[in-house]
């Protein structure tokens, strides 16, 4: 019965939902899952992966630091599985501190190298962790732990997060710009914010979409989105990433348009370090 009444409140309330054992079952999964992630902290299981950014002339300027998960059993879980649950768990706050430290370590490793030090790294930061009282002091704590350039940082945020109370959003980011970190509004285009509050944020990139740039060549109002977006960047100062560049012909689309930096699989798969660090000495 109670879990019918979840049921019913999810589906918009005033309305009738009859229990059925795949209920259950839905629970049972998720409470396993759950238990499995806290052990899989415990254990180490969860690494991070690199995705290369290149810029207008394919050439490497950073990456986007990704969560993985390899399980015991079930192997590498998907991140559209486990971050979901996170967020809702709570679990959230030591992932995203896990990404963090992994991130700063590995700008610091990669300034004692000519050949990386110029390299900046994403992370992308959730809702409950941006809002987490700590979230700032955390993010500076990490910097200094491991000597990091904060300038080669840069905080991903979503429009759908800063929704809400935008004046601490505006302090937090203010904050932390101040050390010298970097904020780009990740998936633009998908969420709810206007002109006005775009202007207020202190950013410094907008990512496209990757579902805009994926149909931007089949789709004519895919294409005028990715288009508006870049003049929209461009015109207020702003670099723009777009997301998803699988093919030479969406690169070549969006370079004729205006953007001049690039993440897909046309220019590279999320890798471990070792891999990133190899293709980066081949290049």
């Amino acid at each position: 019965a109670d879990l019918a009444m979840y049921e019913a409140k999810a589906g918009g309330r005033n309305t009738l939902r009859f229990f059925d054992p795949a209920m259950q079952a839905a629970v049972n999964a998720r409470l396993h899952l759950e238990a499995d992630m806290r052990q899989g902290l415990e254990r180490g299981e969860f690494s991070v992966h690199y995705q290369p950014v290149v810029d207008e002339r394919a050439r490497l300027v950073g990456a986007e630091v990704l969560l993985r998960w390899r399980h015991p059993a079930r192997g590498m879980v998907s991140p559209a599985e486990f971050i979901p649950l996170a967020e809702q768990s709570g679990l959230i706050l030591p992932l995203g501190r896990f990404v963090l430290q992994q991130a700063c370590a590995q700008l610091a490793r990669w300034a004692q190298s000519p050949a990386t030090a110029r390299l900046r790294l994403s992370v992308n930061v959730s809702a409950r962790q941006f809002r987490h009282a700590d979230f700032v002091a955390e993010v500076l704590e990490a910097l200094r732990e491991h000597a990091a350039n904060p300038r080669r940082l840069t905080l991903e945020l979503t429009e759908s997060m800063l929704l809400g109370d935008i004046e601490d959003a505006i302090a937090r980011m203010q904050q932390l710009k101040r050390e010298g970190i970097g904020f780009a509004l990740d998936d633009f285009g998908t969420g709810y914010s206007s002109l006005s509050f775009l202007k207020r944020l202190p950013l410094d990139q907008i990512k496209i979409d990757q579902g805009f740039v994926r149909d931007a060549l089949v789709d004519p109002n895919d294409a005028a989105i990715a288009r508006s977006i870049i003049a929209l960047a461009n015109s207020l100062g702003l670099d723009v990433i777009a997301e998803g560049v699988e093919t030479e012909e969406h690169h070549h689309f969006l370079l004729q348009h205006g953007c001049r930096a690039f993440q897909g699989y046309f220019f590279g798969r999320p890798v471990p370090h070792t891999d990133f660090e190899r293709a980066v000495l081949n290049r």
